[in-house]
């Protein structure tokens, strides 16, 4: 505890920390039940928290301060005294909590809080553990902590706990990290890629409700234990048939993988109207396979293709059919690793 004060004493007045958003490729909903799933970042996608010390005077209940509404994107903080303040994201608070008592304060230190992000929230990429894992880093810089990689993730965990209630812990590695990840049996790796490929993202228009479908297959799965086996089963197996897949640089195969994937997840309910047209337009528009990503009842949909340009063409079939947004994201070949 006195370590921690030591290095307080040595802190900045400012500091940034940096994230981005995820896709889920496979493996969502089923992970939280013990199945692999693998989900891949999304550079495009990132997000900046800067923090500073508060003015004691200006700042609300609870001594943090966050301005409102949030920039659309990164760029240089206006000044404090020309916003409108507002309370935090509730789940910033318990993770304010931790990283006050991982850092030996005497309880929530006074704060300004400004997050800039490009990532669209309630999407299913992973908006929540980027923020928080953003917010992480930049409290870390501000005060000299020095967390090492796992206590940067647990913190993002406390705030991805009380966003979702269950929370696997995939989106709070991927968020950081600049490489697949698979998340299965409890670790988290970099599984390998036996040829390069591309994903095109396609945000259906709807939020995606993580947090109602996590609840809605909570209570289904209490009534009927063995659909839940049943569906934990089959996820593993799509997911772990994929995994080969992509090692072996057989895309096509991965593609049906996918497709069978929304089907499965179709048959729980979690799909819309809007994502299964979006999955079977992408297919149409030349994708490998195609399903939809994160938490379901909305959201984004994720396809496969081979090339960047078969991405653009893909994408831009979605837009112009659907006005959909649209981001890409490469998969480059490589070998696994167990470091994230």
């Amino acid at each position: 505890m006195s370590t921690h004060r030591a290095l307080v004493t040595e802190e900045r007045s400012t500091a940034t920390g940096e994230a981005h958003g995820k896709a889920i490729l496979l493996g969502e909903h089923a992970v939280v039940y013990g199945a692999p799933a693998l989900a891949l970042p999304l550079p495009a996608l990132g997000c900046r928290a800067t923090v500073r010390h508060a003015p004691p005077s200006g700042s609300p209940a609870g001594g943090t301060r966050h301005p409102a509404p949030p920039a659309p994107a990164p760029g240089p903080s206006p000044d404090p005294a020309e916003q409108t303040w507002q309370e935090l994201p509730e789940e910033f608070e318990p993770l304010l909590d931790a990283f006050a008592r991982r850092a030996g304060l005497d309880g929530r230190p006074a704060l300004d809080i400004r997050l800039d992000s490009r990532i669209p929230p309630s999407r299913g990429l992973g908006s929540s553990a980027a923020h928080a894992r953003a917010l992480v880093r930049a409290l870390d810089g501000l005060f000299a902590t020095g967390l090492g990689p796992a206590e940067i993730y647990e913190l993002v965990q406390v705030s991805e706990r009380s966003a979702h209630g269950l929370a696997s812990g995939i989106d709070a590695w991927t968020t950081g990290s600049d490489h697949p990840v698979l998340l299965a049996g409890g670790t988290c790796v970099t599984p390998p890629v036996g040829t390069g490929c591309h994903v095109v993202v396609a945000d259906s228009g709807r939020g995606s409700g993580t947090r109602q479908a996590v609840g809605m297959l909570r209570d289904a799965f209490t009534r009927d234990p063995a659909a839940r086996d049943r569906f934990v089963e089959r996820s593993g197996t799509l997911t772990r048939a994929a995994l080969a897949d992509l090692a072996a640089g057989r895309l096509p195969r991965l593609g049906e993988r996918l497709t069978d994937c929304h089907e499965l997840l179709a048959g729980l309910g979690l799909t819309t109207e809007r994502t299964d047209a979006l999955a079977r337009a992408a297919v149409g528009a030349g994708a490998l396979g195609a399903k939809m990503s994160g938490g379901g009842l909305g959201g984004c949909v994720i396809a496969l293709t081979t090339t960047a340009r078969e991405a653009e063409s893909v994408a831009a079939a979605l837009a112009g059919a659907f006005g959909a947004r649209t981001w890409t994201a490469a998969l480059t070949e490589g070998a696994g690793h167990d470091g994230l």
